[in-house]
């Protein structure tokens, strides 16, 4: 297959046949609700041995940051899990489509304030970037969502922002449906909170 037809230009730099992500507009849903001609090209670009699945090691290699280097196995293994339902360990194609979607939707949001290119947001970018999305947190947790993601250079990159949504969506989901009062708290059991913690980051 032609890796170069359609998508010579990666996210974030790279090469010709790795996955073209972040730019707009992204209609991935075709007539009739059907996934788009886009997407399956894409799709069966990213799914090197033709399985009709894509594992967390065929999005690694499709994937590139701001450096020219593939996305962390951190950030692939944990956008796999989003939506990888039955735990198999892959992706189909349906499953892939709504990846692309939340994918392409969080790096609008980045390179929004990602203004010189460089694949790095600093603290107030990642409050304003996180605000856009609906969430707002103190200066002191974005802080420590700073240094937990790079303690050296005190910025976030565009992989490990992803790694950062897909994370908040799955702890936002999980906190949703205990919260029956939809007040914003809720009481839990310890070993509930222990699943949420451990299902949540891997």
């Amino acid at each position: 297959m032609d890796y170069n037809s359609g998508y010579n230009q990666p996210a974030y730099g790279g090469q010709a046949g790795q996955l073209e992500i972040g730019h707009g507009p992204y209609p991935s849903i075709g007539a009739g609700g059907t996934v788009s001609p886009q997407v399956q090209q894409w799709f069966r670009a990213v799914d090197k041995d033709q399985s009709g699945f894509i594992t967390a090691i065929e999005l690694k290699s499709a994937l590139v940051n701001a450096q020219g280097q593939t996305f962390s196995e951190t950030a692939c293994n944990l956008m796999i899990g989003m939506f990888d339902k039955d735990r198999s360990g892959h992706i189909n194609l349906e499953e892939f489509d709504k990846l692309y979607t939340y994918i392409n939707q969080w790096l609008a949001v980045f390179k929004t304030y990602d203004t010189d290119q460089s694949g790095h947001i600093d603290g107030p970018e990642l409050s304003k970037a996180l605000m856009q999305m609906g969430f707002r947190f103190t200066p002191e947790f974005i802080n420590f969502l700073i240094k937990r993601s790079d303690p050296n250079e005190g910025k976030i990159s565009v992989d490990n922002f992803i790694v950062l949504c897909v994370q908040v969506q799955r702890f936002t989901e999980a906190f949703r449906v205990r919260d029956t009062q939809q007040n914003g708290t809720v009481t839990i059991g310890f070993e509930d909170f222990l699943n949420i913690a451990l299902s949540c980051s891997i």
